[in-house]
């Protein structure tokens, strides 16, 4: 069997994937980003056939009939749903492989995990990997992979402090000598600003929202500072005592204020971790500043709020939304110089020299 797996992975795109809460994203070897989707499977729950996946299945959520079931498999950055993540993991194989002559596409891959997930958890996305048609597989814990994703000296005895604030975790660590030093790993992120929108609007204005408008609130009016001059956008939703459509104007101050609670906790977070970091690294992260990473980063003000409470510079890397996915793509251009860098897999032994 590994004669024949070895044979059709000379066919095969080794890929880096980051498996996000809301996003996956796809690195194929000497290629690149090639996918960019949203984690989103929509399933007809007659016949059990996908319907879509990706941005054609987060346009159903909240739209569909009975019968179609629009679901995000991943929560908190873990998979709650094995067998439609190794369904979307399989899907994006296929989809990379499309236009080699593979038949039996058996690719290696690398994929981002949580800092502080299970060992059941690290099996279970070991397991959709290989499910799904992987020839072996390799974690990187996300951090990890963001920082080299920012091209932060890893391997260096220095210490370099990443936040990487995705859809359902925020991963706080400091990283020296190739491996993790401090960490914190928090389950408030993107998703949990979103869902402090809708409270918001449902305890100010009586009004229901749905995800996605929460979400484009956020993305387009959200800030983490007050600003001097906010922004306005309106909210469309449901009243909740007439039961009717309702337009609300919401401003950025609003927005800041439902959110801050969540942002706050982020920050303490931080702070906390710098507290039990050993002071030779702190002394290194105060000259080379937090990393923000991860579409979080993206939040209008956050660099400045997180620079203000911790007095360290704060700066965001470039397309921040791509960080761990790029990093997972240089482990794997790279796989014998970075593989001290990978996780240790639950039964598989890394690559042999």
């Amino acid at each position: 069997m590994e004669i024949l797996d070895n044979f059709l992975g000379k066919f095969s795109k080794d890929m880096g994937i980051d498996l996000g809460t809301a996003n996956t994203l796809v690195y194929v070897k000497n290629k690149g980003i090639v996918i960019n989707e949203p984690s989103v499977v929509a399933i007809n729950s007659k016949t059990d056939q996908i319907l879509a996946v990706g941005e054609e299945a987060r346009r159903m959520v909240g739209k569909t009939p009975s019968h179609i079931i629009a679901s995000r498999p991943l929560v908190d950055g873990v998979i709650s749903d094995f067998e439609v993540t190794e369904r979307m993991l399989k899907h994006f194989i296929e989809k990379v492989h499309q236009e080699s002559f593979a038949m039996l596409p058996r690719p290696r891959i690398v994929i981002g995990i949580p800092l502080g997930v299970t060992e059941v958890e690290r099996k279970a996305v070991e397991d959709a990997a290989l499910s799904a048609g992987a020839r072996q597989v390799f974690l990187i814990e996300e951090p990890m992979a963001a920082a080299i994703g920012a091209r932060l000296p890893i391997q260096d005895a220095s210490g370099n402090m990443i936040v990487d604030i995705g859809g359902g975790t925020t991963e706080i660590a400091v990283i020296s000598l190739g491996g993790v030093v401090t960490w914190k790993s928090i389950r408030t992120a993107g998703d949990e600003l979103d869902q402090n929108i809708i409270q918001y609007a449902r305890d100010h204005f009586n009004l229901l929202l749905g995800e996605r408008t929460a979400e484009s609130i956020k993305i387009k009016i959200g800030s983490a500072l007050n600003m001097v001059e906010p922004l306005e956008t309106t909210m469309r939703g449901r009243d909740l005592i007439t039961g009717l459509p309702k337009e609300v104007v919401i401003n950025s101050n609003q927005v800041r204020e439902a959110i801050s609670r969540s942002l706050r906790l982020i920050v303490e977070n931080i702070k906390t971790t710098i507290e039990i970091t050993p002071p030779e690294l702190v002394s290194d992260i105060y000259e080379r500043g937090i990393i923000l990473s991860g579409g979080g980063a993206l939040l209008k003000g956050l660099d400045r709020l997180i620079q203000e409470e911790t007095k360290i510079p704060v700066r965001v890397t470039d397309d921040p939304l791509t960080a761990v996915v790029r990093g997972a793509g240089i482990v794997l251009e790279d796989l014998e110089n970075l593989k001290e860098v990978l996780s240790a897999s639950t039964e598989q032994s890394l690559p042999k020299p």
